[in-house]
């Protein structure tokens, strides 16, 4: 595999000529995301993203299959509005589409349109690891393992503020937010942090306000977000802010940053460890790993859309990535042809470096990409990674602790109800 992808380098070189390829027919990719409603901030940044990838393969030529080359076209349907609604975008996609790839955020608007992508043969893309499991075998996570690197923060937080011991928690009730509290809880009883506060809330009913003021009744040195929605994380934070709290804030991401130093002061938000950089970091310059020149992919992102840029902005494109490189591996568009291609020798360049396909103790299969993850931390108004954390190392110290907490909640692929698509396919 090259160091570079073929994305990448057109972006920075624009190496290839320009054919004409409109006698052949498209290669659609379809991104079953959502577009609307509480998780829009998971879903359209990230197609964003996939319409600047696109553009950039078809602008010089489209993929290569079979000797010839293919324009790309993107199909986009909301994953927001239900499971019902979800697999009748799904079979649009599959049954009129004809795409070839699918794109998810994944959680509980996908229950039904999951199954039915497997039934199909649809090789499929999860944005949240949860869902995987043997039943969905042509499902990967290769973009991020949710919610497992953010032990990587809790461990370097606990290094470089071993003062800060006591930590509240609070987490939304949901499939995002379940398996972050676990993994949270067992990562900070691991550094040896005591929990003081656990505070659950409803998704799209939490009041901030409400949430924080419980959480600083058990006087901690730590808020902890968890994996709050990119809206609450905001009033969360202002909340903590104006509550007079001086201690440290630690959470999955922490988008639109520059509005909340607006909001808040450039030193208090000094205190916010998070997982998710801006793609112009000075620690990504160097790098050879498979997203290659990040740099790149952020200015033309950030010119095209400004201030859209989020944690989920580069995750679809990156998966786009690794897709495209394994089908001009396998020459094909096969879906057993293109997996087997992804996972040749079980390592592979992932965003952050060398990755591991894992996951049977937690997932029943080895379908997740897991690697190196960034902490990052805001000095002098500005997100900056502190270091890479391995999180296959964690896990593989630690997983019988996380398996308890995820277990705890329900949150096991075993423990989860299957859907029934036969009944709901029947009701069409």
């Amino acid at each position: 595999m090259s160091s570079a992808s073929l994305a990448q380098r057109l972006a920075v070189a624009g190496t290839l000529p320009r054919l004409s390829v409109q006698d052949r027919a498209p290669i659609r990719i379809g991104a079953l995301v959502p577009m609307s409603g509480a998780e829009e901030f998971w879903g359209r940044p990230g197609v964003e993203g996939c319409q600047l990838w696109v553009d950039w393969i078809n602008a010089h030529g489209g993929m290569m299959l079979g000797g010839r080359r293919h324009l790309v076209e993107l199909s986009v349907y909301d994953s927001g509005d239900g499971p019902e609604v979800t697999l009748e975008a799904a079979r649009q996609m599959v049954e009129t589409q004809r795409v070839r790839l699918v794109l998810t955020l994944g959680g509980g608007d996908m229950a039904l349109a999951l199954p039915y992508l497997m039934q199909r043969r649809i090789l499929t893309a999860t944005l949240l690891p949860s869902d995987l499991s043997p039943d969905h075998p042509f499902l990967i996570a290769p973009a991020e393992v949710h919610p497992f690197f953010n032990v990587t923060g809790v461990d370097w937080l606990a290094r470089t503020r071993p003062e800060a011991t006591r930590v509240a928690l609070c987490s939304q009730r949901d499939l995002m937010g379940l398996p972050s509290l676990a993994t949270y809880r067992a990562a900070f009883d691991v550094a040896g942090r005591e929990v003081v506060r656990e505070v659950h809330y409803e998704a799209e009913a939490g009041n901030a306000r409400a949430i924080v003021a419980e959480m600083l009744s058990s006087d901690p040195d730590v808020l902890c977000w968890c994996s709050s929605a990119p809206p609450m994380i905001e009033e969360l934070t202002v909340a903590a802010y104006e509550a007079g709290f001086t201690g440290e804030i630690l959470a999955c991401t922490c988008d639109n940053y520059q509005r909340l130093i607006t909001r808040t002061s450039p030193d208090f938000m000094e205190c916010f460890t998070f997982q998710f950089p801006d793609f112009d970091d000075a620690a990504l310059a160097d790098t050879a790993f498979f997203f290659h020149r990040p740099k790149a992919f952020f200015d033309a992102y950030t010119e095209r859309f400004p201030d859209h840029w989020s944690a989920v902005s580069w995750e679809y494109a990156s998966i786009l990535d690794l897709w495209h490189d394994a089908v001009e591996t396998a020459d094909s568009l096969n879906t057993a042809s293109v997996l087997a291609a992804l996972k040749r020798g079980r390592r592979m360049p992932h965003a952050f470096g060398l990755a591991t396909w894992w996951g049977t103790d937690v997932y029943g299969i080895d379908n997740a990409l897991v690697g190196d993850w960034p902490v990052v931390a805001i000095r002098d108004g500005k997100a900056e990674i502190q270091e890479f954390g391995s999180v296959l190392g964690w896990l593989e110290a630690h997983g019988d602790r996380l398996m308890e907490e995820l277990g705890a909640l329900g949150q096991l692929w075993h423990q989860r109800d299957k859907p029934d698509l036969t009944r709901a396919l029947a009701q069409d």
